[in-house]
């Protein structure tokens, strides 16, 4: 199992050290790092200037929201970060949810699988340039038909005028729905889950298997696809402590991210078994009483979907991921933290020796007691 560092989007202002995480982790054996979006920050504008310090990690998205952007501009920045890291992009898509897509950007929402399957039907063409773009979709249509609403019938086809680095950059479906992951198991190159807990393996395992099933032989082999789940990481010397932190980031994906008639976040923390806690949290964060709805969030519900505790705690805990479906697991939390992460998950492996440079890098900005 890799590691790699999720760096989420922002809140008020940049996040502080990641840069300087990003390389001390990169000398640690960091396997990758990934940025996202929401209303605020965008994906790959931080990805490329953090990126452009490093010079092994993989750099994803994680996720670009598809709304934001049509296929054909993803498809332009994907090609343009891939040829700028020398092919070390990985393009995480989402379809986010009906509050952000309708109310920020405007778009409808509805059937957003049949949607993901067009956009990522376009991204390949693009990618692929073998022939001008045309796409006769139910959302997308390539070139914009001339008697569309406020259309000239002056489109033509076209392909990208840069030659791709790669024909295939790899395409990383975010879901949380029973559907969805067999979605993203059916036509991309790998899934990233929300709230993955050990405990459900064999639930997700089966989802990913319906995928695969219906999984086209023109793709690459299921073999090579890749499970990412972000697992957020406090080390404190007090396991409350540590959970507290973590307490108003579930509050507000159960509570404040969708509504109450659809809130997809929500649905995921409840089929972990934990529908009455929701319930209360939901209540509370919409009342307002966003202190009450995340003290209502249960520790044993933070310790099953994050790192929380004593460092050697979260060093025992990191076993539980280890055994599961994950391919990568993505630390998300402060750069002290995640580097605690890293280096115990280096340490299990035979060359697991930090090296005196990244030690040094380790020690400047990761304290052990945090």
């Amino acid at each position: 199992m890799r590691i790699g560092i999720q760096t989420g989007y922002w809140s008020r202002r940049p996040p502080k050290g990641i840069q300087q995480a990003l390389v001390a982790a990169e000398a640690l054996g960091l396997d990758s790092v990934w940025t996202a979006e929401a209303y605020g920050s965008d994906a790959f504008t931080p990805l490329a200037w953090w990126g452009s310090r490093t010079r092994r990690v993989r750099l994803g998205t994680g996720i670009a929201q598809m709304a934001a952007r049509t296929p054909t501009a993803t498809a332009m920045q994907a090609i343009t970060m891939d040829h700028l890291s020398k092919g070390r992009f990985v393009l995480g898509l989402g379809a986010s949810g009906p509050q952000v897509v309708e109310g920020w950007y405007g778009q409808p929402y509805r059937k957003p699988l049949a949607r993901t399957r067009e956009y990522v039907d376009i991204l390949r063409e693009v990618f692929a340039r073998e022939r001008p773009v045309a796409y006769d979709g139910e959302f997308y249509q390539l070139p914009l038909p001339a008697d569309a609403p406020g259309a000239m019938g002056l489109g033509k086809a076209l392909k990208p005028t840069v030659h791709p680095f790669r024909k295939e950059i790899p395409v990383v479906l975010a879901a949380q729905g029973p559907k969805n992951v067999a979605l993203a198991a059916e036509i991309a190159d790998g899934w990233m889950a929300g709230f993955y807990a050990p405990r459900m393996d064999a639930e997700f395992r089966a989802l990913l298997d319906e995928g695969f099933a219906a999984r086209s032989e023109e793709r690459s082999p299921a073999s090579g696809f890749e499970v990412l789940a972000t697992v957020p990481v406090v080390v404190r010397d007090d396991v409350e402590a540590a959970a507290d932190v973590i307490r108003p980031h579930i509050a507000l994906y159960a509570g404040g991210m969708g509504s109450k008639e659809a809130n997809f976040h929500k649905a995921s923390l409840d089929r972990l078994g934990y529908q009455d806690a929701m319930d209360e949290v939901q209540a509370l964060y919409l009342a307002g009483r966003k202190d009450e709805a995340a003290a209502a969030v249960p520790t044993a519900l933070v310790e099953e979907i994050a790192l929380v505790g004593p460092a050697s705690k979260v060093r025992r805990d990191l076993e539980r991921w280890e055994s599961t479906a994950l391919t990568t697991l993505l630390v998300q939390g402060d750069p002290a933290s995640m580097l605690a992460v890293l280096a115990a998950a280096q340490d299990r492996t035979p060359a697991g020796r930090v090296r005196s440079a990244a030690g040094a890098a380790l020690a400047r900005i990761a304290p052990r007691k945090v």
